[in-house]
């Protein structure tokens, strides 16, 4: 039974890991992925003054440095970030100020929450429109194109959607295994339309349907890579689709013509 179904243009789309920063290097991981070093390092942002730059984390230049590029400089789109983790190094740090009963700074509490990157976006970019910010469980990536889905149906004519994930700190090792390596994914949604150009484009439908395979257990086995990543190498390869299960949830990615 199908429960949902909704088609969607990935016009534009831009990703960001270590080592991995161009089009070309991510084609060659698409081709054969691997699990990159993660020492830390961050995008630099340089569209940015140096002062805006310092307030960011790490999470917010990785997500900043993938949507810049993807939209134009006087353009109002709506904004969707998504992580399912979100900001953990900074809380980290907070939670170990609490243990040492040191003063909490609420510039950096500030900027923990869910919702800060969205603000950041649109205090930096001018933005008035609507920004959301979405946790979700291992299928974060799939409600995040569900809110696109939903913003377009409202009549945006695009939509800019983040997925960014930062390894945590190792104190959540064994609870948090589904971050191989920091990374952002910007992609720009619209609603494919008759006579665009399907070079430049990438149509998809998304449906959902219940997972009838699923025991009702608390955990489900996730694959090798984040939904978002397998989702970025079924981009450059056409014609492939792409399943993704979690809990009852059966999400099919099917290329459109």
């Amino acid at each position: 039974m199908i429960a949902l179904q909704i088609a969607l243009q990935i016009a534009q789309w831009r990703a960001w890991a270590p080592s991995l920063e161009t089009g070309e290097a991510w084609r060659q991981w698409a081709a054969q992925p691997w699990t990159p070093a993660d020492q830390g390092e961050q995008p630099d942002c340089g569209f940015l003054p140096s002062m805006q730059r310092r307030r960011l984390s790490r999470m917010a230049r990785m997500a900043l440095e993938v949507a810049w590029p993807l939209c134009e400089e006087d353009e109002q789109l709506p904004f969707v970030f998504a992580s399912r983790h979100g900001e953990t190094q900074r809380t980290y740090a907070l939670l170990g100020d609490v243990a040492d009963q040191q003063p909490l700074s609420p510039t950096q509490f500030g900027l923990s929450v869910h919702n800060a990157i969205a603000g950041q976006w649109s205090i930096l970019r001018g933005q008035r429109g609507a920004a959301s910010a979405i946790a979700g469980e291992a299928d974060t990536f799939e409600h995040a194109m569900l809110e696109a889905a939903t913003l377009l149906d409202s009549g945006a004519p695009a939509v800019m959607v983040i997925i960014a994930e930062e390894r945590p700190p190792s104190a959540y090792d064994g609870w948090i295994d589904d971050v191989p390596f920091s990374y952002a994914l910007a992609l720009r949604v619209g609603k494919p339309r008759a006579g665009q150009d399907a070079s430049s484009t990438s149509r998809w439908q998304l449906q959902l349907s219940r997972n009838v395979a699923d025991t009702g257990a608390t955990h489900t086995t996730h694959g090798a890579w984040p939904y978002a990543l397998d989702f970025l190498r079924a981009l450059h390869e056409p014609g492939t689709p792409l399943e993704h299960t979690w809990k009852t949830r059966r999400w099919i990615w099917q290329p459109l013509p």
